[in-house]
C-alpha cells in the first residue's frame, strides 16, 4: 500500500524505532526490497536517486504499482533531489516528473549552500509538495564522502539550534542530520557523535530525523541511533556489497548462469532484512494498517 513518507515517520518517531530506506536502481531491487518488508511484516521507505536509471518516470511508475498491490505500508522517496539544482526552473523540471510517477516523497537536498540560501531553495519546494500531497525531507549539515571521511573535508555537523529554525522556517516533515556518518564505504572508522544527536531531537521537539550513510556505520550505532530519534536510515553501499559477494561466490557455471538474478534478488532480500531486524521495525507493519491513513493519502499523479 502506499503510504506517505510523512505518514511513516509519524508513527516511527512515536514508537521510537526506524524504518531502513534501501536505494533501488531497477525492477529486480525493487522487487527485492519489496519482499524483505512482506517477509518481514515492515513499513518501507524505497529511495530512487535521480540519475540512477534513464527513464525515472518508468521507474517511479513500475515501482508505486508494486508499492500499491504489496500489503505492506510503503513510501516512496527521491533521494537527494536538488543537489545539482542551479536555480528553481531546474528544480521543477526534475521533481514533477517524479511527482506524477507517483513518488510520495522528495528530498531538496542544498545541504551544500549556506543556510539562508538551503532555506529558501527548501521552502519553495515543500510549498509546491505539500500542495500535491507530497512529503519532503531535506538536509541541514552536510553529510560528506566516506572516502574522506579521515579528513572529515566536506563533512559539516548540524547544529542543533539551527535544525529548529530550519523546520520552523521550511514546514518539512522530516529532516536529516550530520552527526558523523558518510556516503559510501568509510575511509576510518566512523564516529558517531550521539551527544550532539541528542541535543537535536530535544531542540527540535522530537521531530522525525533521518541518517544518511548507513552502509559501514556499524550494527550497535544503527541500534543506538534508531533508539535515540532517527527515524529512517539511508542504505545502498551493504545492499550493493551484499549482492556482489553474492555472486562472487555462487555457483554459476554452465546452465546456471541463468540463477544470477536470483542469486542478486535472495541477498539484497537478506541483507534488508537484517537492516529491518536492526532497526527495530520488524512486526510494525500492523501498527500503520490499524490507523487507517489510507483515506488520508492525497498523492495528485498528473499535476
Amino acid at each position: 500500500m502506499l503510504y506517505t513518507m510523512k505518514q511513516l515517520l509519524e508513527i516511527a518517531n512515536k514508537e521510537n524505532f526506524a524504518i531502513p530506506a534501501p536505494n533501488i536502481q531497477n525492477e529486480l531491487t525493487a522487487r527485492a526490497v519489496i519482499e524483505a518488508a512482506e517477509k518481514m511484516n515492515s513499513p518501507l521507505i524505497i529511495d530512487i536517486a535521480f540519475p540512477i536509471h534513464p527513464d525515472i518516470v518508468f521507474l517511479g511508475e513500475m515501482t508505486r504499482r508494486l508499492a500499491e498491490e504489496s500489503p505492506m505500508p510503503i513510501a516512496i522517496n527521491l533521494d537527494h533531489g536538488g543537489s545539482r539544482w542551479a536555480d528553481f526552473d531546474l528544480c521543477l523540471k526534475e521533481v514533477m516528473p517524479c511527482i506524477r510517477a507517483g513518488f510520495t516523497s522528495i528530498m531538496v537536498d542544498r545541504s551544500s549552500l549556506p543556510y539562508k540560501e538551503n532555506v529558501s531553495h527548501v521552502q519553495m519546494m515543500t510549498k509546491i509538495a505539500h500542495a500535491m500531497g507530497i512529503s519532503v525531507e531535506a538536509e541541514l549539515g552536510h553529510v560528506g564522502d566516506g572516502e574522506k571521511y579521515d579528513d572529515k573535508s566536506d563533512m559539516v555537523l548540524t547544529d542543533p539550534g539551527e535544525a529548529r529554525s530550519f523546520i520552523e522556517e521550511t514546514g518539512v516533515d522530516c529532516l536529516a542530520v550530520s552527526i558523523g556518518t558518510a556516503h559510501g564505504q568509510y575511509k576510518g572508522k566512523p564516529y558517531l557523535d550521539f551527544d550532539r544527536l541528542e541535543k537535536i531531537k530535544t531542540a527540535t521537539d522530537n521531530f522525525p530525523l533521518v541518517l544518511h550513510g548507513g552502509s559501514g556505520t556499524g550494527e550497535e550505532n544503527l541500534r543506538k541511533a534508531s533508539r535515540m530519534g532517527i527515524n529512517k536510515v539511508n542504505v545502498g553501499t551493504d545492499l550493493f556489497k551484499a549482492s556482489l559477494n553474492a555472486v562472487r561466490t555462487a555457483d554459476l557455471d554452465g546452465g546456471k548462469i541463468y540463477d544470477i538474478w536470483q542469486v542478486i534478488n535472495d541477498s539484497w532480500r537478506d541483507e534488508l532484512i537484517r537492516w529491518i531486524e536492526l532497526l527495530g521495525c520488524a512486526g510494525k507493519a500492523p501498527e500503520y494498517l490499524a490507523a487507517d491513513t489510507v483515506q488520508k493519502r492525497r498523492i495528485h499523479y498528473m499535476v
